[in-house]
């Protein structure tokens, strides 16, 4: 079978195109007050691009982000209008806010090695003593990070958030309350499928003086999924949880010795498991959607989203 081609990255002039943004993972033309988001197959972790792409990441990272967007709308106002090709979306510029709004349920990841080195705060927020790895909390907390333009984004608490006028106290109750209805939302539509939403981050704008939901939800790329079936059993016997996420390729970085810290050379992956990390998005789309995934032409797949992209906006002009 031969492999599918992988975006890296795109390089386009779009009728116009007045700037241009490449993020982690997202190539982000502007185009008048819109802005059209192509999801490449680059893969991050640790805050380090991969030196391979993903086949199919990145149309699995739009098309879910679209689908929960559009689960979600009836919450809060999102920045989305339009999916003009399984890796591109449209939608409105907002001024982004500097924060990420991460929300957890569960003592996992970055709370489980906080917790682990003996600290009992997160963010501000006390942790309960006696608990152990992918324990649920008594209810889903809230630790926000700073939006780093480059680098590591840094954990930050509630008082400092407001101490630094990054957003008014009016304003930050609003975004916990998005946070909290979205995250709620996110979790009956996971239980339907028979998974855990066990944490995730939201990113908000501002436009007109509203605040909206900007970027992807509830996808591998911000959130972490466990299955539901076995969970119970698996924490009573000690065991590892049966995570649908892609902290495994952070494990699998950090049993190559390498968690992003200066001095640390990036290991290349296999083709093996490239396929692998593929393999499990796709799994994850389907698994979190219901829907079956259909692979997009990829033999000129930038020619195609671009093709796409200008056809929509020509659509739009009319």
């Amino acid at each position: 079978m031969a492999t599918a081609k992988a975006l890296s990255e795109t390089h386009f002039r779009l009728p116009g195109q007045t700037a241009f943004y490449r993020g982690k993972v997202r190539d982000v033309y502007f185009v008048g007050d819109r802005l059209i988001s192509v999801a490449s197959d680059r893969i991050s972790a640790f805050d380090h691009i991969l030196p391979k792409p993903i086949p199919y990441k990145g149309q699995v990272l739009n098309q879910l982000a679209a689908h929960f967007l559009r689960a979600t709308q009836d919450i809060c106002p999102n920045w989305l209008q339009a999916v003009p090709d399984p890796n591109a979306s449209v939608g409105l510029y907002c001024e982004p806010i500097r924060l990420e709004m991460v929300i957890r349920a569960y003592l996992t990841g970055h709370a489980w090695r906080t917790y682990k080195s003996g600290k009992r705060e997160l963010c501000g927020v006390p942790l309960p003593e006696g608990m152990k790895e992918h324990d649920r909390f008594p209810q889903p907390i809230i630790t926000p990070a700073t939006k780093a333009e480059e680098g590591h984004d840094e954990d930050i608490s509630r008082e400092d958030i407001l101490a630094r006028g990054i957003v008014s106290e009016a304003d930050y109750e609003m975004l916990e309350k998005y946070t909290r209805a979205l995250f709620q939302r996110g979790t009956e539509m996971a239980a339907a499928q028979g998974l855990i939403l066990v944490d995730t981050k939201y990113e908000f704008g501002r436009r007109d003086g509203r605040i909206y939901l900007i970027d992807e939800i509830h996808t591998p790329d911000s959130s972490r999924y466990f299955y539901l079936e076995g969970y119970e059993e698996r924490q009573a016997r000690g065991e590892e949880q049966k995570q649908l996420s892609k902290e495994f390729v952070r494990e699998w970085l950090m049993a190559n010795g390498f968690q992003g810290l200066e001095g640390q050379l990036m290991p290349v992956m296999p083709d093996s498991f490239v396929q692998r990390v593929s393999d499990r998005y796709i799994e994850l789309y389907e698994r979190v959607t219901g829907l079956v995934f259909e692979k997009a032409d990829s033999d000129n797949v930038e020619e195609r989203i671009q093709t796409n992209i200008q056809r929509y906006l020509s659509d739009q002009n009319r």
